[in-house]
């Protein structure tokens, strides 16, 4: 793949893209690019003042194997995209449809063409009916419920599709990846509610909202507006497609909602990962915490990689480079001590999510397979999203950890008991109002039931297979759900984090009043500043749902440059 290696250590690394320079690459035929670069094209330094930065180059569909970076990139509409327009690629994508049109002049069986769809794969579709045949799919799928997917996760859905559809072994036209790019390119988002998809075949259901609005049916979000999609194309100058044979099945069977959405969390996650070692770090400081539990010579005696990582960056944090004094207490509790070994297991596990995540982005995953260099039509299962479902719910496993970690982290910092000379609940009232004020106890009450809310959600969705579809699907991945539970465990996990940043920047505050108060670290005293810029320190209780909301958005955002960025 083209891309930069991922770091051992599980954080984010930005993938090179190819500049769209000779021939082989051209914009969408369709119309130029709608893409404007996010926040006027600047972004955030570390001190938060914003820095100009050039416009990206193009992510281009069909030239490169893509990675979870460029599906984020385009996602938040920071990188626009072209579909590559060399003649070679063209001539391999018409070759697949002019060798499906080849098979129906000569009357050839070819599931989802010349028959039903399913257990109705046994029923033959006369040649006159053919035509008629993809609108009939996704008009009889248009049956999803639930929310909707959001913008970020519905452009990350199309540009899944995209992808798997330049492989060039789906058999469609070279019209329709223009369009699918078009739709990209210039925003048009198809209303695809999340919920209806058993993982296999694909996500049926899901996608056929991609493939309504393509041909100009159903509604789209588009400029901010819910708009009919045939208003859409017409205001656009566009004729709505006309699916042929085969095509209503390549957009719709495969695994593009589940891959899209996995590139997202996959994103989240390891942003949370240092984001949840840095709060570490500041924990340290607040409860007075023994740094000698992470010593690099401790760590080469496990040498998990990103269990070390973690402690590296905790001594990085913590500005630890020798042995540190004896402390009074030889041992924290387990949320201090062992937190490289709950963090690491996460930093490990990233470099094979990622394998998954990218061979199934890159892959064609509909059926049947349309290889015209052979002239065969290979039936097979790659709608089936097994390797989603499992690294899908092995995320959802190793986040919630994250937030069980935080949570009794910030159950440390409020409890007089155990931390170490700080003031109940971290409150900041003079001693003659200590009796009013309740300071964080609230918040922790919150995050305990954010925890337990995640932890819940780890059931695996793998493991719920259902027999559909007249025992046809009678083994399937709900890798689609599987995704979905990752994105809200992940949601749960990001508010107990905002919640115990808080806490721990208060809990340094506090600290920082003692008259044997040392001085912070650079790394934390950098954060310390920052976060007090949003966050003043509770001295009289008040509501802080506002706040945890800004950070909330802080954290989506990755306000703040961590360790591997």
């Amino acid at each position: 793949m083209n891309r930069s290696p991922t770091p051992s250590n599980g954080g984010a690394a930005t993938a090179p893209r190819s500049s769209p320079t000779g021939p082989n690459v051209m914009p969408s035929v369709l119309g130029t690019t709608a893409w404007k670069p996010r926040s006027n094209g600047s972004i955030s330094t570390h001190s938060g003042s914003p820095m100009m930065i050039q416009a990206p180059d193009p992510i281009i569909f069909g030239e490169r194997a893509l990675c979870i970076e460029d599906v984020l990139a385009l996602a938040n509409r920071q990188a626009p995209s072209v579909l590559q327009g060399g003649a070679e690629f063209r001539a391999r994508i018409a070759k697949g449809a002019q060798f499906l049109d080849s098979l129906l002049n000569k009357e050839g069986v070819i599931y989802g063409v010349t028959t039903g769809y399913g257990d109705s794969c046994v029923v033959a579709v006369t040649l006159e009916h053919v035509e008629a045949l993809p609108q009939h799919l996704y008009t009889f799928h248009g049956c999803g419920l639930g929310k909707l997917l959001d913008a970020q996760a519905t452009r990350a859905v199309l540009a899944a599709r995209l992808q798997s559809l330049c492989q060039g072994v789906s058999g469609v036209r070279v019209e329709l990846l223009e369009r699918l790019q078009a739709f990209i390119d210039h925003d048009v988002l198809p209303l695809i509610p999340e919920e209806g998809s058993v993982g296999a075949s694909g996500d049926l259901t899901p996608l056929s909202y991609v493939a309504a609005t393509l041909s100009g049916e159903r509604d789209v979000m588009f400029r901010g507006e819910r708009r009919p999609a045939s208003d859409v194309h017409r205001e656009l100058g566009w004729t709505p497609l006309v699916l042929r044979p085969k095509e209503a099945l390549a957009l719709m069977n495969g695994t593009a909602v589940m891959t899209g959405i996995a590139c997202l969390a996959f994103a989240r996650a390891d942003y949370l990962l240092q984001l949840a070692t840095r709060i570490t770090a500041m924990n340290v400081v607040a409860l007075q915490g023994n740094p000698e539990h992470f010593d690099e010579r401790l760590f080469a005696a496990k040498p998990h990689p990103g269990q070390m990582q973690v402690a590296a960056w905790l001594r990085q944090d913590l500005a630890i480079d020798a042995p540190t004094a004896p402390l009074h207490r030889l041992q924290d509790r387990y949320s201090l001590r062992c937190a490289p070994h709950v963090l690491g297991v996460l930093a490990d596990s990233l470099n094979w999510l990622r394998s998954f995540i990218e061979i199934e982005l890159n892959s064609a995953n509909d059926n049947p397979i349309i290889d015209a260099e052979a002239e065969r039509v290979l039936h097979g299962g790659h709608f089936y999203g097994g390797h989603i479902a499992f690294a899908m719910d092995s995320l959802k496993t190793l986040v919630a950890n994250v937030a069980d970690l935080l949570d009794r982290q910030l159950a440390l910092l409020v409890d007089e008991r155990y931390n170490h000379g700080l003031p109940s609940n971290l409150s900041g009232a003079s001693a003659e109002r200590a009796m009013l004020n309740h300071g964080f106890k609230a918040v922790q009450i919150g995050t305990s039931a954010w925890t337990a809310e995640a932890l819940k959600n780890t059931m695996p969705a793998s493991v719920f297979s259902r027999s559909t579809e007249c025992h046809n699907q009678d083994k399937v991945s709900m890798g689609t759900i599987a995704a979905r539970d990752a994105i809200r465990v992940l949601e749960l996990t990001e508010q107990v984090a905002a919640a115990t940043l808080i806490a721990a920047n208060q809990g340094i505050w506090l600290r920082s009043k003692a008259a044997d108060a040392r001085p912070l670290p650079p790394a934390l005293a950098a954060m310390h500043q920052q976060l007090g810029e949003d966050f003043a320190p509770v001295i009289e209780d008040r509501a802080l749902e506002n706040e945890l909301r800004l950070c909330l958005k802080h954290i989506a955002n990755r306000r703040w440059r961590l360790h591997a960025q």
